[in-house]
Formats: C-alpha cells, sequence, structure tokens
C-alpha cells in the first residue's frame, strides 16, 4: 500500500482540479432544463472511468436520467464490492444566499464550496480517485469492484428500481458501499448503520375561484392560507409528538444499550445550537438531539405558497394555498402506509369550505445496516488508518432509498463509509466538502478495498 499512498499523496492537486471540473456540470435532477446537463455529467464521469481502467464503462439511458456503471473483475476468489453514488445534484436556490456561483467551485481556506460537493460528487470522486491509485500503481484492483452511479437519487431514484430488476445479474455482489452521508465530527470518523426513510407530501388547498379583495370579502369566505396553516399547525403538539393517527404503530423503540451508546458519543446541545444560530434546541419530548435526528421519525413543512409575497402590501384573500411536507421515518414504519395516514388527516382537518389534494412526491423505507460484516470490519480497519482515528458507530438523520432497494432486489448488505460533515451545508446555500477530509476519504477508500481484499476478510 505505500506505493498507493505515495501516488495518492503526489496526485492531490489533480484530483481537486477533476473534482471542481466535475462540479462544474449543473446536473440538477429535478429540473428538466437540466436533462442535457445531467447527461453531460454522466459522460463526463463515464470517461473518467474508462481513462483510470475500469471497464464494460456503460452510460445506460433511463425513462429519466442516465445511469453511470462500471467494473472491474480481475481478482478471483475476492469478494465483489458493489459501489453506489449519485452525480445529480440538489436545486442551488436561493442564489442570492450563495457566496459564489454555485457551480464554480470555489477554495477558502480549506473548505471547498460548489453545490454538489459533498452531497455526493465529492465523495464519488475520492472512490474514483482511490481506484485509480490501485489501478496505476499496481495494474489491478484488490477485490472486484462494480460501480452503480446514477442520476435520480435527488428525485427519489426514480427509475433505479427498473433498472436494478432488469440488470440484476450485472449487480451481484458481497456488499455493497456508499459513501453519501456524514462523519460524526471534524475530529471524530464514524461508519453509519442506520438511515431514517421517507414519505414526502404535497398539499393544496383551494378556495374561491380567484383572488378576493380582503376588504369585500374577508370573514365570508375560506382563506386557503388560513386554512392550511390551521390544518398544519396541528399536526405536531406540544410535545413534539405527531398527532397523524397510528404514526407511531411501528416505531421500533430504541433499546437502553443503544441510548447508552449515543449519550456516551461526544456531542454538545450548546455547540450544536450555536453553529446553526439558535438560543436553543428542541424537538420531541424526553429524547435528546441525536435520538431525535438518527432515530425518531419527524414531519416537517418545507415550503408554503400562496397569496402576495411581493414589496410592500396588497390586501388579498388567494385563491390558492400550497405546502410540502416531509415526514423522516424509523424502522419499521412503512412509507406508503405513513403517506396513506397523512392524507386520510388532512382530509379529515380540512373544512369542507375547501377543496383539497393530496399528491405523494416520493417515499423511501428506513434501514438498519449490518453492523457484523467483513466489510464492515474492513472500513473500521481502513478509516482507523486513513483519519489515525478508530471510527465510532452512528445512525443517520437522511435517508437513501436505495439501501432498501439493494436489500430487497439483491439481497446485499450495506456498508456507510462517508466523509462529509454535519456543517457541510448539503442541501443548503454554501455546500461544502472540507479538503483535509476529501483527502483522508481516498485514502481511506483505497485502504478499504485493501482491507476487504485479504484473506481475514473472507472468513
Amino acid at each position: 500500500m505505500n506505493n498507493v499512498i505515495s501516488y495518492l499523496e503526489s496526485h492531490r492537486s489533480q484530483a481537486l482540479e477533476g473534482l471542481k471540473d466535475f462540479l462544474r456540470i449543473p446536473s440538477v435532477s429535478t429540473d428538466p432544463e437540466h436533462t442535457k446537463d445531467l447527461q453531460r455529467c454522466a459522460q463526463y464521469l463515464s470517461n473518467e472511468l474508462e481513462r483510470i481502467g475500469m471497464r464494460n464503462v456503460r452510460v445506460n439511458p433511463t425513462a429519466g436520467h442516465p445511469i453511470v456503471t462500471a467494473e472491474w473483475l480481475g481478482a478471483p476468489g475476492k469478494p465483489t464490492v458493489l459501489f453506489y453514488g449519485h452525480y445529480d445534484v440538489q436545486p442551488p436556490e436561493p442564489l442570492e444566499l450563495w457566496e459564489n456561483d454555485p457551480f464554480d467551485p470555489t477554495v477558502r481556506g480549506e473548505d471547498l464550496y460548489a453545490r454538489g460537493s459533498t452531497d455526493d460528487k465529492g465523495q464519488v470522486w475520492l472512490h474514483v480517485k482511490a481506484l485509480e491509485a490501485h489501478l496505476r500503481e499496481n495494474g489491478s484492483l484488490p477485490v472486484n469492484v462494480r460501480m452503480l452511479i446514477e442520476g435520480e437519487e435527488e428525485v427519489s431514484s426514480e427509475n433505479l428500481e427498473a433498472f436494478i430488476e432488469a440488470h440484476g445479474k450485472d449487480l451481484g455482489a458481497d456488499v455493497v458501499l456508499i459513501s453519501d452521508t456524514t462523519m460524526f465530527d471534524y475530529d471524530q470518523p464514524s461508519i453509519g448503520y442506520g438511515l431514517r426513510g421517507m414519505a414526502y407530501m404535497e398539499v393544496r388547498i383551494e378556495g374561491p375561484n380567484k383572488d378576493l379583495h380582503s376588504g369585500g370579502y374577508g370573514g365570508s369566505v375560506p382563506n386557503p392560507l388560513n386554512v392550511l396553516s390551521a390544518i398544519l399547525g396541528q399536526m405536531v403538539d406540544s410535545d413534539g409528538r405527531i398527532t397523524v393517527p397510528g404514526f407511531y404503530d411501528d416505531v421500533v423503540p430504541l433499546s437502553d444499550e443503544e441510548r447508552d451508546a449515543i449519550a456516551a458519543l461526544p456531542f454538545s446541545n450548546e455547540r450544536f445550537a450555536e453553529r446553526l444560530g439558535l438560543m436553543d434546541v428542541m424537538g420531541e419530548k424526553d429524547y435528546s438531539t441525536l435520538e431525535r435526528i438518527w432515530a425518531r421519525p419527524t414531519l416537517d413543512i418545507n415550503g408554503m405558497l400562496g397569496g402576495f409575497t411581493g414589496e410592500g402590501s396588497k390586501t388579498v384573500i388567494p385563491s390558492k394555498a400550497m405546502a410540502k411536507v416531509s415526514m423522516r421515518l424509523v424502522p419499521k414504519q412503512v412509507p406508503e402506509i405513513i403517506a396513506q395516514a397523512f392524507e386520510d388527516y388532512i382530509k379529515r382537518l380540512a373544512p369542507s369550505s375547501v377543496k383539497v389534494e393530496v399528491i405523494r412526491h416520493g417515499t423511501g423505507k428506513p434501514v438498519l445496516t449490518a453492523r457484523k460484516h467483513p466489510a464492515v470490519s474492513a472500513a473500521h480497519e481502513a478509516i482507523t488508518k486513513g483519519f489515525g482515528k478508530a471510527p465510532v458507530y452512528i445512525r443517520e438523520g437522511g435517508s437513501i432509498p436505495v439501501v432498501a432497494m439493494f436489500e430487497e432486489k439483491l439481497g446485499l448488505p450495506t456498508v456507510l463509509m462517508a466523509f462529509g460533515l454535519p456543517d457541510c451545508d448539503a442541501h443548503a446555500p454554501n455546500e461544502k466538502f472540507h479538503l483535509p477530509n476529501f483527502y483522508r476519504g481516498i485514502d481511506t477508500a483505497a485502504w478499504f478495498y485493501e482491507e476487504y481484499g485479504r484473506s481475514d476478510a473472507l472468513d
């Protein structure tokens, strides 16, 4: 491994410049205007995979955005890793809050700022560089590797399940490796073992057939914004409990052992609140902040729209109002059941004077991943060597629907080995990747493939 690490150390600048080029492509999967950019981004990635020596590199068309696949299967008798990532990114808006153009990667201090820098282009790229080092220095990889990098993760992987079902034989592996989450903290690397699921909903309220003067009609007709606000205001009670009937029926409670392990982690409510500009934290009663983020379900209003929001005043009763609502789910909540319960509750709370429409925009299942697996042991050793410190085991508050998909469709466990940070601001303005973690992440990824390929990893 000395030659591999030396190669990586001598090619730091090339790794960074290649990532910048990757980040310059505005691969926003939610916006149809960026369809060609997603195709261009997929091609850029496939060109790089071919250049470093991966085989059977393909840009696979789907009903939506392409899926990039590649493989290197020249290690008979060694395990096979299926690496999953995504090249699509969230919309950059609001643009006025960025300190640089979101698609003009900019280094300030020790951080690289750009949309997708951590989620997930930067973390995909570091694995590409790790594989490159092995192939350049040794002419081979220590394990067999398959890669599946999609362009629709940010839109609930709409076409991935059909692709996996159609190409399952080409995706056979012993384990899935994903780097699309975060470490516990700057000085504390980690391995993830749990992800929350998701049910993402849209609520539309329609009242009068046109906007009305609030003086001439106020008090006599339903105001869709008032109605929507009143409905959503009843969704969470004063103890932070979600009031949707049956919402908690299938929630698996935290064990005392797991609560003790979470409590032992070096976490400060005060520092957490201070970093976010808050006076204090809040959430479900009788649970700690980390427990709320990692292991308890939530309901959040992600956006509301309706009426007049321009400069000055306009006394209007809007004819329509809309809200986007996401619910993060935990084992063993079923997203479809929760989505239906939410819809039923919305319609029950709505007065008969308005029309109500509830739209489902996507779901993802919560998962708990394997902790006793040779690949997890390999990740532990790799992180220890790459960061000089042993990792802790954590859950994640976010969702990666494909983890459950891999388990159900391919029967594969997943290792979550990530290098982002809690303050990387993924999905927000000024998303960044901490460059020391980027470089240590490349080294760690290189060590992972080496460690997993050792004979004792196959026991």
